[in-house]
C-alpha cells in the first residue's frame, strides 16, 4: 500500500512539472479560455466540475425508519418486475435501501373506478390510504392542494437522471410549487397509425417521405387523406377512406401548441385554438374523414381494423392490438402532423399522473429520496422507451417516429378536469358544420362557467 501511494505521488509531481514547463511556451498544455497565467495552477486550484448526475443527485442520507411499512397506492400494481436488466437493478436498489433504512414496501392496488372517491375521502379524513399515492392532476389541482393535503416536493426532485422535470415543475405545479414526481417515461407516444399495405395498393406517395422531408403538416395530412378517399370498384360510393374520424381535437390541439383552457380561463379565442378548430371543421365539412355510422368511441379503431381506412389517430400501446387483429397488413406509425403554430411534433396528455406525498405523512424528503435511489441507475438502453418501442414496432422508421413523437408532450385540458364542460357538444357542433366563430361565441361562457366551478370553490 505504501509503495502504491508513493508511486501515485511521484506521478502527480511529474504531471505538475510537465504542465509548469509547457505552459506559456506555445506547446503542450493549452491555456485556451484563460488570460495567461499558469495552466497547472488553474487546473489544480479550480474545483473539479461535477458531472450532471453528481450536481443534481441527492447526497446520501442516513435515517432509520424503525421497521415501518411504506404503503404505495395506485390503480395498478407498481411493484418492480424483474423483467429486464434495468428493473433487476432497481429491485436490488430497493432491497438494499430496505435493509439500510429499516423499512418494508407494500404496494396497494385500488380499482380505478373507485380510486378517486376512496383516496379523496381518506385524504379529507386526515388518514391517507398510503404514504406514496399516485394521483392525476385534475383530481387534486386546485381543490385538494388548496386544502393543504399534499406536501410540495420540488426541492427534492433535482436529480435529472431520475425525475422527469415536467411532471414536477409543470404538470403538478400550483402557485409556484410542484407536488408530484415521476421517473421513467414522459407518457405514451401519440400519432398516426397508417396501413402501408393499403397505401401501396392505392399507389399513394409513401407517408414516411413527408416526415423525411420535414413536410408532415396539416396540409400534407389532408392531401394524403383526400387521395385515399376512393371508389375503387366504380359503384359510385367510396370504399376506401383516408382518415378514420374527424373527432381528433385533443390530438390536434397538442400538435398546434394550443389548449382550450389557460390557467383558470377559457382559451377558445386564442389564435392557436381557432386554427385547430378550423382544422377539425375542414376535416368534417370537406368530407375528408370517414363519416360515422353511429358507433361509440371505439368506432374509428374498428374502421381502421377493416383494412380499408388509411389513417387512424392513436397511441403507441395500441399497436399490440393491431398486430393481433390485422396480422396480414403492414401497419406503420407517424407522429401527428405539425400544426401551423408548432415547430416540432407533439404527443398529448389529458390527465397527467404522478406520485404524491400526503401532507399527513411525515418526512416526505425521505420517501422521495428512497424513490430517487431506487431509480438512480445507469440504464442499458439508449433512451427510456427503447425496450417498449422495439417490441411494439419492427420497422426502424416507425420506432424513430414513435420516439420522436414522445419527446415532447403537451397537456390538453378538457372534460377530465372540468366535469360540467360541454366539450363533446362543442366538438359535435364543429363536426356538424357550424362555423367556428359561431361555436366559439356559443361555448365560451359555458366553458368559463365550468372552469369557475373548479377554481373558485
Amino acid at each position: 500500500m505504501r509503495k502504491r501511494k508513493s508511486m501515485v505521488l511521484i506521478w502527480c509531481l511529474i504531471l505538475i512539472l510537465m504542465a509548469s514547463c509547457s505552459s506559456g511556451s506555445g506547446g503542450g498544455v493549452s491555456n485556451t479560455g484563460s488570460s495567461g497565467g499558469n495552466a497547472a495552477e488553474e487546473s489544480t486550484n479550480a474545483p473539479a466540475k461535477p458531472d450532471e448526475k453528481e450536481e443534481s443527485g441527492t447526497s446520501e442520507m442516513n435515517f432509520d425508519m424503525g421497521g415501518r411499512t411504506i404503503k404505495w397506492v395506485s390503480w395498478y400494481d407498481e411493484s418492480i418486475k424483474e423483467d429486464n436488466p434495468d428493473n433487476i437493478k432497481k429491485k436490488q436498489n430497493l432491497d438494499e435501501l430496505m435493509k439500510k433504512h429499516n423499512f418494508k414496501m407494500e404496494y396497494v392496488t385500488i380499482d380505478y373506478g373507485e380510486y378517486v372517491n376512496k383516496v379523496t375521502s381518506s385524504l379529507l379524513a386526515g388518514e391517507p390510504l398510503g404514504d406514496i399515492i399516485r394521483m392525476a392532476r385534475p383530481w387534486m389541482i386546485p381543490t385538494l392542494v388548496k386544502q393543504d393535503l399534499f406536501s410540495p416536493v420540488d426541492e427534492f426532485t433535482k436529480n435529472q437522471n431520475v425525475f422527469i422535470q415536467q411532471y414536477t415543475n409543470d404538470y403538478s405545479q400550483f402557485e409556484g410549487r410542484g407536488y408530484g414526481f415521476r421517473a421513467g417515461i414522459n407518457g405514451a407516444s401519440s400519432g398516426i397509425f397508417y396501413n402501408r399495405t393499403l397505401m401501396e395498393k392505392l399507389g399513394l406517395k409513401p407517408l414516411q417521405e413527408y416526415v423525411n422531408e420535414d413536410n408532415w403538416n396539416w396540409e400534407t395530412f389532408i392531401q394524403a387523406a383526400k387521395e385515399a378517399n376512393k371508389d375503387t370498384n366504380n359503384d359510385g360510393k367510396l370504399d376506401t377512406w383516408g382518415l378514420a374520424s374527424a373527432s381528433i381535437l385533443v390530438q390536434a390541439l397538442a400538435a398546434n401548441d394550443a389548449n382550450i383552457v389557460s390557467g383558470d380561463k377559457q382559451n377558445l379565442e386564442d389564435p392557436k385554438t381557432k386554427e385547430t378548430l378550423n382544422f377539425i371543421s375542414q376535416l368534417a365539412t370537406e368530407n375528408i374523414a370517414r363519416p360515422t355510422e353511429g358507433g361509440d368511441w371505439t368506432e374509428p379503431g374498428q374502421f381502421f381494423r377493416q383494412g380499408n381506412t388509411l389513417m387512424y389517430a392513436g397511441s403507441d400501446y395500441e399497436m399490440d392490438g393491431f398486430k393481433k387483429d390485422m396480422p396480414d397488413l403492414d401497419i406503420g406509425f407517424l407522429p401527428f402532423p405539425k400544426g401551423p403554430s408548432a415547430t416540432e411534433y407533439h404527443s398529448h396528455l389529458t390527465i397527467p399522473n404522478y406520485l404524491t406525498i400526503p401532507k399527513a405523512v411525515e418526512h416526505p424528503e425521505q420517501l422521495v429520496y428512497i424513490y430517487e435511489k431506487i431509480n438512480d441507475i445507469e440504464s442499458i438502453y439508449d433512451y427510456p422507451k427503447q425496450a417498449s418501442l422495439e417490441t411494439l414496432f419492427k420497422n426502424e422508421d416507425d420506432i424513430n417516429n414513435a420516439k420522436m413523437a414522445g419527446e415532447s408532450i403537451n397537456v390538453v385540458d378538457g372534460k377530465d378536469g372540468y366535469p360540467s364542460m360541454p366539450y363533446y357538444e362543442l366538438v359535435g357542433d364543429i363536426i356538424d358544420g357550424n362555423s367556428v366563430s359561431t361555436v366559439i361565441g356559443k361555448y365560451k361562457e359555458p366553458f368559463q362557467a365550468s372552469i369557475d366551478e373548479v377554481w373558485k370553490k
